[in-house]
This record gives structure tokens, sequence and C-alpha cells, in this order.
């Protein structure tokens, strides 16, 4: 493994190009802003198309929005993966959905690659720093084979088959989503009934009721900053497709549910490109507290 193409260089792939240039891998990068992929530098070269970034690659970093580009970008009538080498590494960092990962894995199958779904936990700072922690499905072998790769970006748990990282990824979207309604709640419930948000933050973060959300997302919230680290827009898209997953298994998860319908409004009232964070500015609203600046529209 030398080679490696990067599909996708925004938030999160353009840290992961660079965390493999710096550990020693040849990289090529291709994005639709072509300006995104030029800004890496560490000697990562741009592609002008992704069947040309990853022709002769060893192995393919696929971090795109959603399912559905992946799979127009991949196996569409003009698609990148037609062009891989034969035994090549595919391998989807995306948050998909466990359907899409398994169909797609089948195709990828069917062109002679190795495939692995390897969705990331950590946000931009993990993926700057290479600390993600990446939740793999496929072959053993395979993941054995990536390693190497895996180790430049973050820790790697091989998780399952096929289907499985992607459905990991959506079991913790379900703990972010779920835990940020809750620590906005309760940062609003703290401000609302006079004490300083900081100090309750700084008290809970040395009991039960810390997390890294607490810590992370807590600190947003009180200082107002929702630069997007992981957009709300793509908050619901997990959202929806874990939920598609409980569907089909039968299953009622009403916080999963609520959390859903929370962000879908945080989108709606005009923060879907906040960080998912904003939801407390979703609770300031329609609680008819002021909202700070013209971030949200009533």
């Amino acid at each position: 493994m030398k080679q490696v193409a990067v599909l996708g260089t925004g938030l999160m792939g353009g840290p992961m190009a660079r965390s493999l240039a710096r550990a020693g891998f040849t990289v090529r990068a291709w994005n639709r802003d072509r300006a995104k992929a030029q800004a890496l530098g560490n000697g990562i070269a741009v592609a002008d198309t992704s069947v040309e970034a990853v022709e002769g690659a060893d192995a393919v970093i696929v971090m795109l929005s959603s399912g559905p580009v992946c799979e127009e970008v991949l196996f569409g009538p003009s698609g990148a993966a037609h062009k891989m080498s034969p035994g090549a590494l595919l391998i989807v960092m995306s948050s998909i959905g466990q359907h899409e990962a398994e169909a797609m894995a089948r195709l990828a199958g069917e062109l002679g690659l190795r495939w692995i779904d390897a969705p990331v936990s950590g946000g931009t700072p993990a993926a700057e720093a290479g600390t993600l922690s990446i939740m793999a499905g496929g072959a053993a072998s395979d993941i054995d084979a990536a390693w190497p790769i895996f180790d430049a970006m973050g820790r790697v748990t091989l998780v399952g088959p096929a289907g499985a990282g992607a459905l990991t990824k959506l079991v913790n979207q379900v703990v972010v989503a779920t835990t940020i309604v809750s620590i906005s709640e309760a940062m609003l419930l703290a401000q609302a009934g006079g004490a300083d948000p900081s100090r309750v933050r700084e008290a809970l973060l040395g009991g039960f009721a810390a997390s890294r959300i607490l810590d992370l997302h807590g600190a947003r919230m009180i200082e107002s900053d929702y630069a997007p680290g992981g957009p709300a827009k793509y908050q619901i898209k997990d959202t929806r497709a874990a939920r598609a997953v409980a569907d089909r298994l039968g299953l009622d998860l009403p916080a999963l549910n609520l959390a859903d319908q929370l962000f879908t409004d945080l989108v709606a009232h005009g923060g879907g490109d906040l960080d998912h964070s904003a939801l407390f500015l979703e609770l300031l609203r329609r609680n008819g507290l002021p909202v700070p600046g013209t971030l949200l529209h009533h």
C-alpha cells in the first residue's frame, strides 16, 4: 500500500488526506470543488476527475457527503470504480446506510475490488490530529491489508462483515444525536434557572454526566461557536438512516425519533450549515428566547 486516492476533501476528507501524506503515502486527491483539493498542500497531487484520481491506486478512500453521491461517483455510468486496478481496496469512509454499503460491496466485488465500509467518529479535531475512531466492515484480511492506511488516520476496529461498519456509525450517531439533545436541554435549563452554564458544565465534567460531547459541544453552546465541524444537515441524514434501520427491524426508538425531529426543525429554520451543537439554538427558538445574532429564522 503506497499510492492512495482520496475522493472528497471537505471538512473531514481534507485532514485525512494530509494525515496520509504525512505518513509517507503518495496521495492523489479529487474534489468537485477543485480549490479545496488544491489547498491541501503536503505534496498531495490534485486530479481533474475522480477517474484520474483512482488510476493505479492501491487503495481509494471515499469521503463524500452521502450514500447516493458515493454510488454515483463510484458506480455511475462513468464511475471511478470501473477504472480501479483489480484487487485494489475500495474504502468508503462516508456515513452511509447499511443497505447502501451492502449493495456497493456487491458491486465492488463484481469488479474484482476489495471493499471496506469504514465510517469514522471524532469530527474535524480528530481528523486533523489523526486520532479518528474508525469502524470497519469487511473481510479481516482486507482490514489487515489496509491497517497502515487506517493507522495514519486513527484507530480501527473490525466490527463485522461488509455493512457492519455503516451500521456501527449509525449506532454512533444515535448516541451523538440524542446526547446533543440532552446537553442542549441541560444547558438551557441551567441558563434559564439562573446558573452560570460554564460553571455547570465544569461541575458536570467531574461527575457521572461527563462526556466528550458535554466537553466539546457544551463549550460551543456556551460560547455560541457554531462553525461547522459536523453540519446539522448531515446529522439528519444519519438520524433518518438510523430510523430506517429501526423501522426495518420493527423497533420503536422514541429518543431517536425525537432527536430526528428536533434536528429536522433546526435545519428547517436555517441551521443546516451550522454545527450540530446548534440544536441549542433550536431549543431557544421553540421556547421563545433570544437567539444570538441572526443564526436562525422563526
